[in-house]
This record gives C-alpha cells, structure tokens and sequence, in this order.
C-alpha cells in the first residue's frame, strides 16, 4: 500500500525522462516535503503500479507509452491485448515505458502530462480538481 500524506508530495517518475526531471524539480521547489520514486532506481512493485492505476482510474496498460521506441522494439506497433499481469511485467522489467510521471498529494492522484500542468497543480493550492488529468 502506497503511504499518503497532506504535508508531503510523493512523485512517481522516471529521471531520464524530461516531464518527470522537471516535475522532480517544480514539486521539489514547491512548500510540501517531497518523497521522490525514481524508478529508473527504485523497484516498484506490482502491487503498487496496480494502486496507481486504480487511483487513477486507469487500466495498467494505459501507464505505458506504447509508442516508445522500446516498446514497439519489444513488443511490435500493434499493440496485442494482455491480461493486467502482462503489463504489470511491462512496467516492472522496462520502468522507462512509464508514460508520464504520477503525484500524490494526500488522497489526489494526478498523472502529469506536461510540465505547465504540475505548475498549475501546484499554484492552485494543490487542488487536484483544477488539473486536468485526475481520475482521467
């Protein structure tokens, strides 16, 4: 079970991808104490990739980029349909396929598709339902 805070920022990212080095860098800037998971060097387990997605309201598969040239090396341009667990692996062997960087901050989980949406996020007061890409 992921652990949430209201005084702390816990960001999923991977720091060889930009969004996720510069939402590192706006959260890290921000007032909130930061948790940081860099899966380029954290392993993150099944169980919890299955509990962003939930809180997100999304399947598994759409955490992964589909189109990063890795996954299509892997796994081919046409994308078969596998069962949760396939993608799971997915996440677990190649984080780097992580689509885009994940916060939470208290019961908010926000996937972060750009840099300006972690700003707005931010400068809002942390109100996730001015943000976009909750529960999308």
């Amino acid at each position: 079970m992921i652990s949430k805070h209201k005084i702390k920022i816990t960001i999923y990212y991977h720091s060889e991808n930009s969004i996720g080095k510069q939402t590192h860098a706006y959260v890290n800037a921000s007032d909130k104490k930061l948790h940081a998971v860099d899966i380029s060097k954290t392993k993150v387990t099944g169980s919890q990739w299955a509990e962003l997605a939930t809180e997100l309201g999304k399947n598994i598969s759409d955490l992964i980029n589909k189109e990063h040239p890795d996954f299509i090396q892997n796994y081919g341009k046409d994308k078969q349909i596998m069962e949760q667990h396939d993608w799971l692996k997915i996440l677990e062997k190649m984080p780097l396929l992580l689509k885009h960087p994940i916060i939470i901050n208290g019961n908010d989980y926000i996937e972060i598709k750009s840099a300006s949406e972690v700003v707005k996020y931010l400068e809002s007061g942390n109100e996730a339902d001015k943000i976009s890409t909750t529960n999308q």
